[in-house]
């Protein structure tokens, strides 16, 4: 079997390409995950199914992925190493290439103190990075990490992500070019309202060439209210949102906050447009998949191409 990822195709195009994502149920309901991957149908290249995301038990993302790979769509596995040693990780690899799955996110995942478990121990038998090595050895190579043959090797499209914004900045763009060294083919990044900022890190990408090496999707949340970008600013690690986007949203009516949030949502787009080495956008609507399609259409980032 060879499978050959929707996400790839259209950015080897040329074209600008758009993820987005979808979070599993706390539950066992796979209409819930259907009804969340139909609302984003014919307006990405791939669905994100996020992994027990900040240390919360879900559904397993690759349970979630098949669901939406047997709707004829196409779901990236996210995997974190936070759970799973590389036995299983190796395991979960296959079984999503068995079910048509062809694109893969590796990750860190979020500590468990963050969570509902916060006494789960976590696992890190690998790194993000290694997880990336690992996933490119059994495609390239057909290899399992161990060193044994892979029988029909999984030709995985590889992705990872990036926080232009953590501290140390300057150390940014080096974690970036560890990534690629190890083998990634794409990069989604943390959601961008510090602009400026985002700018900055793209200019020394581009001047160490990385744009060349990897595809680079810019991360795009809408915000729904003034309290939301209040609380992204002040508690979620890792995030740069300048006080300007807080005020903005503080300085509409109640019932205009949800608009002025989309609006912030596509001018950043429009601007990160020009910027170059930027590839496409991964839109990020938590618990808000709905307005994806109308994010999508007025950021004139819709039809997507045919691939």
């Amino acid at each position: 079997m060879k499978t050959q990822s929707v996400l790839e195709k259209v950015l080897k195009s040329g074209n600008l390409a758009v993820t987005s994502e979808c979070g599993p149920p706390r539950g066992t309901s796979a209409a819930a995950v259907r009804e969340k991957a139909e609302l984003l149908r014919g307006y990405c290249d791939g669905i994100n199914v996020t992994d027990n995301q900040t240390a919360m038990v879900r559904m397993s993302s690759l349970a979630a992925c098949i669901l939406i790979r047997q709707m004829g769509l196409h779901s990236i596995l996210q995997m974190t190493t936070r759970d799973k040693n590389r036995l299983a990780l190796q395991s979960d690899i296959l079984g999503a290439y068995a079910h048509e799955i062809d694109t893969v996110l590796c990750l860190s995942g979020d500590h468990p103190k963050f969570g509902d478990h916060p006494m789960a121990s976590n696992v890190y038998d690998l790194d993000s990075v290694q997880l990336i090595q690992t996933v490119k050895q059994m495609r390239d190579d057909g290899k399992f990490q161990g060193g044994a043959d892979i029988a029909d090797p999984p030709k995985m499209f590889i992705g990872a992500a990036a926080n232009p914004f953590a501290d140390p900045f300057e150390l940014r763009v080096a974690r970036l070019a560890k990534k690629v060294n190890a083998g990634v083919d794409f990069i989604q990044t943390q959601c961008i309202y510090n602009v400026d900022k985002f700018e900055q890190w793209m200019e020394a990408v581009v001047k160490r060439g990385l744009h060349k090496e990897v595809y680079i999707m810019a991360g795009i949340t809408p915000m729904k209210t003034a309290g939301m970008a209040h609380y992204m600013k002040k508690r979620v690690p890792g995030m740069d949102v300048p006080d300007e986007v807080v005020d903005r949203m503080a300085s509409v009516p109640k019932e205009e906050m949800a608009e002025e949030g989309i609006k912030i949502c596509i001018e950043t787009i429009e601007r990160l447009k020009k910027v170059e080495g930027v590839a496409g956008f991964h839109i990020m609507a938590i618990e808000w998949e709905e307005k994806v399609p109308e994010i999508v259409k007025r950021a004139g980032l819709y039809p997507r191409p045919e691939v």
